[in-house]
């Protein structure tokens, strides 16, 4: 009796602990690097950033240029921030665009940094030093090898024998306390992403190891389920409110949009749907207390309630964006990936210069100026956080910021966790070439200007028969969907957001429809327009009775007429300029949101101008009646909040409004005001509404 009983007691145990070492499944599988091109206008963005800061910086920047490979002092052969970032964001630059230049110098920096790894395993400037070794700075970089081992599969057993290495040793190191700075305490979830991958491509047999150092990590950082919680989370600006963890880095802008992941990656080794619970109410309650209409959050360093004078950190954007890609191929809700395709939209490219050698550290989603601001409205940065330049601020966006349109992209396209079917999940235009499961191999090329479009024709060659899904926006309003040329269908979209269609082995053409409607974020007052949705997913609550305007994916707003002025120019590189924008124009306007039209002006040869995040230069606009009002500043150049209620200081007007990545100066939070008792109406705008072309 005694034997069987301890039989049952060591089966039970080992039971346990091969469930401790298993992880949960993701609702989608991410695909590898090259698999998933961009084409059409989005191609053309990706070039203007390699043309741009993001593909020349290592020429010139110190944080990153060398041609000196005998290491040094030099940040670049090292694993500090700049290097890691710059690390993540050009491997997929790189290889996406094909550029011989970039390609190369990512590739000497991936054998530079695993040639001199310790013998004890550490990556990183601390080798043969006495610098205290923290583990942070490395986690960019992983990110960044991984996706080489994905294109480079020869690379594979080098980069994977050196992460198991690495890992070995920080698992000893969090044995001992030791390895956790401020920065690696609040963002370990993206180790334990690293962590993940190797357990699910290449554990060799080491499972236990890597499911050990992810509890390891979560238990030595921010307890980020406690931070995300009802009772502890702040409802408005933090330097008005008490910080009960006593570490304000908990609510830095950039730590939490890394920490969304957080939540859902602990769900894959502690198999608790509760986790998955705050995962959603984390991602709901950032939204809801500090979302933009932009998409993004408000954090101008700190978090920054909802005001919309307040900044947005451009590695916030970025961050977010991954994350949210994150936690759709985890838990499938449809709402990640719509917020991730507006902040992709909107955010991304309303922060940096259109041709993109500019960027900004903090946007703001009311921007009259982009001047020194003194005083200014950032209670944690500087006052030259909105001009445009190389680094405003801190560096840390400059090498940061790249990582956003290329890991869009190679976050468009998922597959099923079975690999039989492939999902597109961000609309726009793209190509993927792929194997699935039973060897069939797949292509998909997708030709559209969405967002600056409403039709997407695919393109779809299979070896097999296949499921195929595509997301259905949220934002969609009607659509329809037809195979080969048959008739219409209306869309049907499973609880993920994806409409299914089964497709036959060899070529298939799809046609995508996928209109919407304006829809405004107005509180409480409702509108009687019948072409303007009010209360939908998008129409968000603005503070003081404001408005923002959405169609679609775009959030819209009034581009204000500006002067340039040159501030620095880069000794070493003339086109890496400081900028100083000041108003040229009235923008002190209200606007009736009962009268709002939209309009479309196909462009020449379906063919988007480049860049196409520039004034005037996209084929949308929606005029809105508006009136001029007294809108006082709030400061050296920066606005007040939007009055409410406010008095008309002159007729009815006709204001055009421009998507709002191409706006540099702006409004996009409007006071409200009811036209029909303002005398005259302002005239009809003259530009005529068509039917959206491809």
């Amino acid at each position: 009796m005694k034997r069987a009983i301890f039989a049952t007691v060591v089966l039970g145990a080992v039971l346990e602990h091969q469930l401790q070492a298993k992880l949960a499944p993701k609702a989608f599988e991410p695909l590898p690097l090259g698999t998933i091109w961009p084409a059409g206008w989005l191609y053309d963005q990706l070039q203007v950033q390699t043309d741009g800061v993001a593909g020349h910086m290592h020429e010139f920047y110190p944080l990153v240029a060398n041609t000196d490979w005998t290491g040094g002092d030099s940040y670049y052969s090292y694993l500090e921030e700049a290097g890691s970032y710059w690390f993540n964001a050009m491997v997929p630059n790189g290889i996406l665009m094909n550029h011989t230049v970039i390609k190369k110098k990512s590739r000497e920096f991936l054998d530079y940094v695993l040639d001199n790894q310790d013998f004890t395993g550490w990556l990183g400037p601390e080798v043969g030093t006495e610098k205290p070794r923290y583990l942070w700075g490395r986690y960019p970089f992983f990110f960044g090898a991984i996706q080489m081992v994905e294109y480079h599969t020869e690379l594979t057993d080098r980069v994977v024998t050196a992460l198991h290495k690495f890992v070995r040793l920080a698992n000893t190191m969090l044995r001992n306390g030791e390895g956790v700075d401020k920065w690696a305490e609040t963002r370990w979830e993206d180790f334990v992403v690293t962590l993940q991958w190797l357990h699910d491509k290449h554990p060799r047999g080491q499972e236990d190891l890597l499911v050990d150092t992810m509890r390891r990590l979560k238990w030595s950082g921010t307890p980020w389920e406690k931070v995300f919680s009802r009772d502890l989370f702040p409802k408005g600006p933090v330097e008005q409110i008490p910080n009960p963890f006593g570490k304000d880095l908990y609510w830095h802008g950039v730590n939490m949009a890394e920490g969304l992941k957080a939540l859902p990656a602990t769900y894959r080794f502690t198999l608790n749907t509760s986790d998955l619970e705050a995962a959603t109410l984390s991602w709901d309650l950032l939204f809801k207390y500090h979302g933009r209409p932009s998409g993004a959050f408000g954090a101008d360093e700190l978090l920054s309630g909802l005001e919309a004078n307040r900044g947005s950190e451009l590695c916030l954007v970025v961050e977010a964006m991954f994350s949210g890609s994150y936690l759709y191929q985890v838990i499938g809700d449809l709402k990640f990936a719509d917020r991730v395709e507006r902040m992709t939209y909107n955010a991304l490219p309303a922060t940096i210069t259109s041709n993109m050698w500019g960027r900004q550290y903090l946007q703001q989603q009311n921007q009259v100026a982009a001047k020194n601001m003194t005083p200014n409205p950032f209670p944690e940065d500087g006052p030259e956080s909105n001009i445009f330049g190389l680094e405003p601020n801190y560096p840390c966006c400059t090498v940061n910021f790249p990582q956003g349109w290329p890991k869009f992209i190679t976050n468009a396209f998922l597959a099923t966790p079975d690999k039989k079917s492939l999902v597109h999940l961000y609309l726009g235009p793209f190509s993927a070439r792929l194997m699935l499961a039973d060897d069939n191999a797949v292509s998909v090329s997708v030709e559209t200007l969405y967002p600056f479009g409403d039709i997407l024709n695919y393109q779809i060659r299979a070896e097999k028969d296949f499921t195929f899904y595509v997301r259905i926006p949220s934002w969609v309003s009607g659509g329809s969907l037809s195979v080969n040329g048959d008739a219409k269908q209306r869309f049907s979209p499973n609880e993920n957001g994806l409409q299914k269609v089964d497709l036959k082995k060899g070529a298939t053409t799809l046609v995508l429809e996928v209109p919407a409607e304006i829809t405004v974020g107005m509180y409480p007052r409702l509108s009687s327009s019948p072409n303007v949705v009010v209360d939908c997913q998008m129409a968000e609550y603005r503070p003081h009775g404001s408005v923002a305007l959405h169609r679609g994916p775009l959030n819209y707003a009034f581009d204000i007429a500006r002067t340039e002025k040159v501030l620095k120019v880069n000794p070493d590189e003339p086109y890496a300029v400081d900028l100083e924008y000041d108003p040229a124009g009235v923008w002190e306007y209200a606007i009736d949101p009962s009268q709002l039209s939209f309009h479309y002006n196909p462009p020449e040869g379906n063919v988007l101008p480049s860049p196409v995040f520039d004034s005037g230069k996209t084929p949308m606009s929606i005029t809105a009646t508006a009136c001029h009002i007294e809108w006082p500043l709030g400061g050296d150049m920066f606005t007040s909040n939007p009055p409410k209620n406010p008095e008309c200081i002159g007729e009815n007007t006709v204001i055009t409004l421009e998507p709002l990545g191409a706006t540099k100066l702006r409004i996009s939070e409007f006071p409200v005001f009811n036209a029909s008792k303002n005398g005259v109406e302002g005239a009809t705008n003259s530009r005529a509404q068509v039917p959206l072309k491809l």
